[in-house]
C-alpha cells in the first residue's frame, strides 16, 4: 500500500464543510447536511457545547490514517513513522489557529486531561492558593480539588452569578480575592453554563502584575470564537477538539507559553515534545490526524465567518426566548460578551432533566440541561450545521411545553 501524504489524508476534510454556506442569508441544504453529518433522521442537534458532531470528511481522514497505521504498526507509529509524523504536525495546525508555535503545544485527549496535566506540572505546596470561580466546569476544576486533597492547596472562588454581565465588577472581584499566597488563577474563557465571554485579558494582567500563573480553560472557546493566546497573555490554555472544532471525540491540547515552561512542567515533555515518546507513551494517532483535519476545515470555513453566523443563530434564539414568559434568559444580550451559547432558567416547578428528556423524545430536539448547581436551566448551542429553521423549531417546542 502506498504511503499516504498529509495532503491525501486531509484533502477531503474541509471540502464538504466548505460547501455548507456560512453566509447569514443562506442556509445549508438538508441534502448537504445529510451528506456531511451522520445525525439520526429528523434530529435537531443544538448541543455543540457538550459534544460537536464529527463530519464524515474528517472521519474519512481518521480512517485513512488508521488503515495506513495498521499496514505496519511499529514502523508507522514511532519516530519518523508516516502516521506519527502526520499526527505530530497537528501541533502546528493548533498553533496556527490559536496564535502560538508548535513547540508550545502538547496534544491531549480532552480539556480535562489538559487542565490536569497543567495543574500537576506546577510545583504547589501546602498553603499555596488557587483562585478560580464558582462556575467552572468539573473538568477544569478537578485537578485543583485533587491538589487540595493531596497537597493541602487552598482553593478560593470568585462568585459569578448567572445574570452577572458586569466585566468591571468581575475583574474587581478577582482583584479583591488575590492574596499573597495565590500562586495560580484558573478561569474559563467562556463560561459553560451561560456562554459569557470572560474578561480573560484583564484577569491575566492582574495576575502578571503579581507574578501569578494563569491557566485558561478554553473548552467553549476554540472553534467558537477567535482565540489568540499571545494576546491573552496566559501561561497555559487548555481546549478540546471534540466541541466547536468538530474533531474526533477524545482529542484536545494544552498550550504552555515558552516563558512559563520552567514553572509548568508536564511529565509528557520529559523526553521531548513529539506526540509519541517514552515519557508521553503511545497516543491516539488516527484521532489526532483527524483533529488536524478538523482544524483545516475550520480554517477553510473561517473562524470569523463561523462566529458571526453562529452568533446570528444564537441571537435569534435569545430574542425568541425573551418572548417566552416562563423562560428566564440568563445569558448576556447580543454584544461583546455574547457567544454562541445561550441559556435560560425554567420555573422551579419544572425539572430540567425531565424537560430535556421531553425535548428529545417528543420533539427530536437535543438541548443541554445545565448542571443543577448552576440553576434549573437549559442551554442552546448552535453551530455551522444548524439553520434558522432549527432555532424556530426549538423555540416553538420550548414555548409549547412552557405554555
Amino acid at each position: 500500500m502506498a504511503s499516504l501524504s498529509r495532503r491525501d489524508l486531509l484533502r477531503g476534510a474541509g471540502a464538504a464543510l466548505g460547501a455548507v454556506a456560512l453566509d447569514q442569508s443562506t442556509s445549508a441544504s438538508a441534502e448537504q447536511l445529510a451528506n456531511e453529518y451522520g445525525f439520526a433522521p429528523g434530529l435537531i442537534y443544538l448541543n455543540t457545547g457538550s459534544l460537536g458532531p464529527t463530519p464524515r470528511s474528517t472521519l474519512d481522514a481518521v480512517m485513512k490514517a488508521w488503515t495506513e497505521l495498521e499496514t505496519n504498526p511499529v514502523a508507522m507509529s514511532y519516530g519518523a513513522g508516516a502516521v506519527h509524523a502526520l499526527a505530530d504536525k497537528t501541533r502546528g495546525a493548533i498553533a496556527g489557529i490559536i496564535g502560538c508555535t508548535a513547540d508550545e503545544i502538547l496534544l491531549t485527549r480532552s480539556t480535562t486531561n489538559a487542565m490536569t496535566t497543567a495543574g500537576l506540572g506546577i510545583d504547589l505546596d501546602r498553603g499555596d492558593r488557587v483562585l478560580t470561580t464558582d462556575v467552572e466546569h468539573e473538568g477544569g476544576s478537578a485537578v485543583w480539588k485533587h491538589l487540595e486533597k493531596r497537597r493541602g492547596v487552598i482553593i478560593d472562588r470568585v462568585s459569578i452569578p448567572s445574570e452577572d454581565h458586569d466585566v468591571k465588577g468581575i475583574v474587581g472581584r478577582f482583584a479583591a480575592a488575590i492574596r499573597k499566597e495565590t500562586k495560580v488563577i484558573s478561569v474559563s474563557h467562556v463560561i459553560t453554563s451561560t456562554g459569557l465571554r470572560m474578561p480573560v485579558r484583564e484577569i491575566v494582567a492582574l495576575a502578571k502584575a503579581k507574578n501569578i500563573l494563569t491557566i485558561v480553560d478554553g473548552a467553549q472557546a476554540v472553534g467558537n470564537i477567535e482565540v489568540d493566546v499571545k494576546a491573552i497573555g496566559c501561561d497555559a490554555y487548555a481546549a478540546p477538539g471534540h466541541k466547536w472544532l468538530l474533531a474526533p471525540k477524545g482529542t484536545g491540547f494544552l498550550y504552555i507559553n515558552k516563558d512559563s515552561a520552567t514553572k509548568i512542567q508536564p511529565v509528557e515533555w520529559t523526553d521531548g515534545k513529539a506526540y509519541v515518546l517514552g515519557s508521553a507513551g503511545m497516543g491516539s494517532l488516527p484521532l489526532i490526524v483527524g483533529l488536524g483535519a478538523a482544524i483545516e476545515a475550520a480554517q477553510k470555513r473561517g473562524i470569523v465567518a463561523t462566529e458571526a453566523r453562529n452568533l446570528a443563530l444564537r441571537n435569534l434564539a435569545y430574542e425568541g426566548l425573551k418572548k417566552i414568559a416562563k423562560a428566564q434568559v440568563v445569558s448576556a444580550p447580543p454584544g461583546p460578551l455574547a457567544t454562541a451559547l445561550v441559556a435560560f432558567k425554567l420555573p422551579d416547578a419544572i425539572d430540567s432533566s425531565a424537560f430535556r428528556n421531553t425535548m428529545r423524545q417528543k420533539y427530536n430536539l437535543m438541548l443541554k440541561q445545565t448542571e443543577k448547581r448552576w440553576g434549573n436551566g437549559m442551554r442552546i448551542s448552535p453551530h455551522v450545521f444548524n439553520t434558522e429553521a432549527d432555532i424556530d423549531a426549538a423555540l416553538k417546542a420550548i414555548a409549547a411545553e412552557l405554555a
